[in-house]
């Protein structure tokens, strides 16, 4: 079973974490959500508190082992799923598998399309260098794409928040994460299929998935709202949480 936080009551809003973290890179926003949302926040696969998978999970695997925390939480009702980065690659896969599941989506620093082959070979490089020099070699590899500039020079102590968070992973994880990255399927052909409201959420600064990328994930869903966070990049909620959370909030509060 996931390690998870379940936070407050009412409406049940689900948030996903970015690799090479975990469930507490959404501590601003489960601080704030809980005022007027259940939120829950689960480590996913192999991050944070979690156990591994017998082998190397997929976003499908991730997808399913959320449907399964939702059933260990007793949630009976659709819930509204957010993720950001490699948590918005598991929340499409929950799009696609669970469709029946889903009230909301949130979709922040993400994208639709599969990796192509130089990513996939990058990918390979990073899980070698992983393997030799352990879950710093990630670390510092990531850190200088997961913030943006403003962040980078204004909050110092940002930079070494995310950083502790990123040494705290196994390397067993970070691993199995970076082979599901790089395997991910392409997400663009089930865009269209989602049919219920979604928000698309963007750093300004985000170098990884770029706010031209987000409002192309954004116009092929129907309906779907997009909202760019200013002096803030790949870790929008991290880098500007409150301009973050007053954009979740504002999509909460316009839900059916």
């Amino acid at each position: 079973m996931l390690a998870f936080d379940d936070v407050g009551q009412g409406k049940v809003v689900v948030l996903l974490h970015a690799f090479p973290l975990n469930r507490q890179m959404w501590r601003y926003q489960v601080s704030a959500l809980s005022q007027d949302y259940r939120v829950i926040a689960p480590d996913l696969p192999g991050f944070g508190e979690s156990p591994e998978q017998n082998h190397d999970p997929g976003v499908e695997v991730m997808a399913d082992a959320v449907a399964g925390l939702l059933n260990e939480c007793k949630v009976e009702g659709p819930v509204v799923l957010g993720g950001l980065s490699l948590g918005g690659y598991v929340a499409l896969a929950f799009a696609r598998r669970h469709a029946d599941r889903l009230a909301g989506l949130i979709l922040a620093d993400t994208r639709a399309e599969a990796d192509d082959a130089t990513g996939r070979a990058n990918r390979d490089q990073l899980i070698a260098f992983v393997a030799d020099n352990g879950p710093e070699a990630a670390a510092e590899q990531m850190l200088p794409k997961l913030l943006g500039a403003t962040a980078q020079k204004q909050q110092p102590e940002l930079t070494e928040e995310v950083r502790r968070l990123a040494l705290g992973q196994r390397t067993t994880g970070v691993i199995a994460a970076l082979r599901a990255l790089r395997d991910r399927p392409d997400s663009t052909a089930g865009l269209a299929a989602i049919r219920v409201p979604t928000l698309v959420v963007v750093g300004s600064e985000d170098t990884l998935t770029p706010p031209d990328m987000a409002k192309r994930l954004m116009g092929q869903i129907s309906g779907a709202k997009y909202v760019e966070i200013p002096q803030a990049g790949h870790l929008s909620n991290l880098e500007q949480p409150e301009r973050f959370n007053d954009a979740v909030r504002n999509f909460l509060r316009n839900l059916p």
